[in-house]
């Protein structure tokens, strides 16, 4: 029973050893990307082309940026602590091995002492020949063959046990190094977030000041948007059409799917939530769906896609394998790229540069043209959408951790 209870022991102890591990790697894991989000935040502030930029832009830049440092500061804490736990848990073993090492010490100079004293040739063969039988000598022959063979073992033991702890002491002043260098970030992130807030401040005390002029604008704009959804929609039910007629059918809602584009969009179904960005980094600034405005509460921001602001002269890629529909010129959204996966369209929305032309067919990852300035907002942003057919599909749910 009590062997059964020690190797349950060391089952639980070799546990929640992994599992430290692995919450550690999780952690430093999402730190970086965080790190990875802020840093793309400043940079498309830095390059957003002031000019066009409004206070209520501003306003959501800063908002983000604050969220993600939030964010960033509570994984550096739980890093920390994760960290105080397992330097407090090293300290306790040092502790114990630097006793155990003594001890060991201790009883392998008594035993060299003894050796010592019979080590003579005389002593031993005394020892020897005062055998009453030749069994006796045989047993103690190899009696001084267990003890050498013991003394060499104790030996080995002292230099196990001192490697041990000088690993240990290794592993303890690394972790010590890491928690300061988390802490010191902390205290320098801590200090950013409380000079973001102060701005944040400033600017929301100046847009109330200015409340109605920014409901207004806020209200052009998603007039502007419905505009381009409507051109959109109309530009998929063409593009079924189009599609129809040439397999014969009179159709407009949904495609006919010959057996290959049947298979393509049940692949395309099987990568959701699996598929690769749009661009090859950027930060959501519209979600899909309808919400109320942040700060004007009163405006609710309806959105038909997900908006990525990404970096200057960024590019579009395709999302899956299909083949490009169409390519249109759209005012107030410069050019938009269809491509179809069966019956599931990707649209990419705000293009200043396409290199692609209906009917080629395009690879997952492929880059399909080059993202353009937004007038509203002075940032890079791509506008991008999923649909099945004519119905409205959230991006979010297919693009991986979006």
């Amino acid at each position: 029973m009590k062997k059964f209870q020690y190797l349950l022991l060391v089952f639980t102890l070799g546990f929640s050893l992994v599992c430290v591990a692995q919450t550690r790697e999780e952690l430093e894991a999402k730190r970086q990307a965080i790190q990875q989000e802020i840093n793309e935040i400043n940079s498309i502030i830095e390059n957003t082309e002031s000019k066009s930029q409004s206070a209520l832009g501003e306003y959501e830049d800063l908002q983000k940026r604050i969220k993600a440092t939030e964010r960033l500061i509570q994984v550096n804490n739980q890093e920390a602590n994760l960290l105080t736990r397992e330097i407090n848990s090293n300290a306790n073993k040092i502790d114990r091995l630097r006793n155990e090492l003594e001890k060991l010490k201790a009883d392998y100079e008594k035993m060299i002492q003894r050796s010592y004293k019979s080590k003579s040739s005389k002593s031993r063969i005394m020892f020897l020949f005062s055998s009453e039988s030749f069994l006796q000598a045989y047993k103690r022959i190899q009696y001084m063959k267990q003890f050498a063979q013991y003394r060499k073992k104790q030996g080995e033991e002292v230099i196990k046990q001192t490697k041990t702890l000088q690993e240990l002491n290794s592993t303890l002043f690394e972790q010590r190094r890491d928690q300061e260098k988390i802490l010191a970030q902390n205290r320098k992130t801590k200090s950013e977030l409380v000079g973001d807030k102060n701005n944040l401040e400033q600017l929301l005390s100046s847009i109330n000041k200015e409340r109605k002029k920014y409901a207004q604008e806020l209200q052009q704009k998603q007039k502007e948007a419905r505009r381009i959804d409507r051109e959109i929609d109309r530009l998929i039910r063409e593009a079924i059409a189009r599609e129809n007629k040439k397999a014969g059918s009179d159709a407009k809602a949904t495609f006919k799917l010959t057996p290959e584009a049947e298979a393509l969009a049940a692949n395309f179904a099987q990568n959701k939530g699996k598929l690769p960005w749009p661009v090859k980094s950027g930060v959501v600034s519209m979600r899909f769906g309808e919400r109320p405005h942040p700060i004007v509460k009163t405006i609710k921001v309806m959105s038909n896609g997900v908006r990525i602001d990404t970096e200057k002269n960024g590019s579009a890629r395709a999302v899956f394998e299909g083949e490009v529909s169409q390519v249109s010129k759209i005012p107030g959204a410069n050019i938009v790229v269809m491509i179809r996966h069966g019956d599931y369209l990707s649209i990419y929305n705000n293009l200043q540069k396409v290199f692609v032309k209906s009917g080629d067919k395009v690879a997952r990852g492929e880059i399909i043209g080059e993202v353009g300035i937004n007038s509203s907002s002075g940032k890079t942003t791509l506008i991008f959408q999923l649909f099945k057919n004519t119905t409205k599909l959230n991006p979010e749910h297919w693009i991986y951790k979006m």
